[in-house]
């Protein structure tokens, strides 16, 4: 295939927009960026650190992003929340794939629709899971070991200083300003949990006890339906993270709870740890440059248009294999294997 043209990162110059472009820089030296936001300067400074990319001002608000007429990208990435869905748009009125992180599962309605409305115009990746799909993905590699999945429970710990920049944080804030329910599947029913049933203790790694919730998060349904288990639950907790708890920078981990019957019959049961010592941007932006990867046949054939997941595009081995080239690891939990 010919070279494409440039990948068009909206809030290229954040935490995740810049993760996500020294990711694929890394591994496709050749590929123009295009590191877009509202303030050129620091724009231009992520686009010069990277080598092979341009920086350009967009306005969100309009319908052409403010971008000049006449110039092509290959895809677009909304590192942020696409909230006039004018992104979107963008990409299927030049039928170029795009990729979301920040709709998340309570706001996720005028993006599906839209993609569905021209589901022939582009191929478009809802990642507004957790970390971009890098639980969803952990989740599924592990599930390989069983016949059978019944339950899969996820205990996930954000350091509070591991939140991220201020695009970050206004997604939390409307994420719990829309709903404090969490979402779960129960003997494979969905269904909205409040007040106690949604309190929940979350473990860390180094075996901190700290209270949590039930979330929504698109990461329930995305486990449910992939792996047929009729009990999903996804628990998140926000505080000190064991990696600060030893005097290091935020650390990043999950819990990762799985049941069901092995491939001889037995029951079995695995739990486990994902952990990065670097927190959760590392995987974020790795998750996204990996939808980038597969969006643009990078990594295996261009995805076709219609709205994808990233369970749904991404092979869970080969995320898992560059989630460990990044320094995560996955340990065993106490009681697991």
């Amino acid at each position: 295939m010919g070279q494409p043209e440039s990948v068009l990162i909206l809030g290229g110059s954040g935490q995740a927009g810049a993760g996500t472009a020294a990711f694929l820089r890394r591994w496709h030296p050749a590929l123009p960026l295009t590191i877009a936001g509202r303030d050129i300067d620091r724009a231009q400074r992520v686009a010069d650190e990277l080598g092979a990319a341009t920086a350009v001002t967009v306005d969100l608000g309009r319908n052409d992003l403010g971008l000049p007429a006449g110039h092509g990208y290959s895809a677009v990435v909304a590192a942020l929340w696409d909230d006039r869905l004018h992104g979107l748009r963008y990409a299927q009125d030049h039928a170029v794939p795009y990729l979301s992180i920040s709709s998340g599962l309570v706001e996720i309605a005028p993006e599906v629709i839209a993609s569905a409305q021209r589901a022939s115009a582009s191929p478009v990746l809802v990642a507004s899971h957790f970390c971009a799909g890098a639980v969803v993905l952990s989740v599924l590699h592990s599930a390989r070991e069983f016949d059978r999945i019944d339950a899969v429970r996820i205990g996930a710990v954000l350091d509070e200083q591991d939140i991220g920049g201020p695009a970050g944080t206004a997604d939390l804030e409307r994420w719990s300003t829309a709903t404090s329910a969490g979402l779960v599947r129960r003997d494979g029913v969905f269904a909205w949990v409040t007040g106690p049933d949604a309190q929940a203790d979350v473990s860390g790694a180094n075996g901190t006890v700290l209270p949590g919730r039930s979330i929504a998060v698109l990461d329930v349904p995305s486990l449910a339906l992939a792996t047929g288990a009729p009990n999903v639950r996804f628990d998140f907790a926000v505080g000190e993270s064991t990696g600060r708890h030893r005097g290091g920078p935020a650390s990043f981990e999950v819990r990762i709870d799985l049941e069901g019957v092995g491939p001889e019959g037995a029951p079995l049961s695995t739990s486990r740890y994902l952990v990065h010592p670097a927190g959760q941007r590392p995987l974020t932006a790795l998750s996204i440059a990996l939808g980038v990867e597969r969006l643009l046949g990078l990594r295996g054939k261009a995805a076709p248009p219609g709205i994808h997941t990233p369970e749904s595009l991404l092979d869970p081995a080969y995320a898992v294999e560059r989630m460990v080239e990044t320094g995560a690891t996955f340990v065993g939990a106490p009681g697991g294997s």
